[in-house]
This record gives C-alpha cells, sequence and structure tokens, in this order.
C-alpha cells in the first residue's frame, strides 16, 4: 500500500483520497493532487509490467515513483 501524507495544507479543507494500492490525506490541493497523480500512475506502470505493488523490489518501486513525478518541476 501506497501511503502519501500532504503536510501543507493551510487553507482548512481536508483531502483524503483512496484508490486500488493507495490512501493519500492531507496537503494543500497541488501537494495532494500530485500525490494522486503520482499514485496512478505508479498503477499504471504496475499494470504494463504485469505486476503486483507487492512484487516489485524497493528499488523498482522507487524508480516506477521517481519516472512518475519527473515532471513536477517543469
Amino acid at each position: 500500500m501506497m501511503l502519501g501524507l500532504g503536510l501543507d495544507g493551510g487553507d482548512g479543507h481536508k483531502r483524503f483520497t483512496k484508490g486500488e494500492n493507495f490512501v493519500l490525506a492531507g496537503g494543500s490541493e497541488e501537494t495532494h493532487e500530485r500525490m494522486s497523480e503520482t499514485a496512478i500512475k505508479v498503477n499504471e506502470q504496475l499494470a504494463r509490467r504485469g505486476k503486483r505493488l507487492e512484487d516489485v523490489s524497493c528499488e523498482e518501486f522507487h524508480d516506477m515513483v521517481r519516472k512518475a513525478s519527473e515532471n513536477w518541476n517543469q
């Protein structure tokens, strides 16, 4: 299970998203959106590889997260 915790939510909104393999809580609108996008992209990569989250190594998981979030700063 992927768990995302956003700690920068100061606008009074409570954000919580649950999906396949992930639970996300908190954060600003932008942070929560980024966490959601990353989790969805990781799940898409898993599907393309024909694997489940629990079947990938830590290194493979980190590579998938890195790839899923590579456009954040652009």
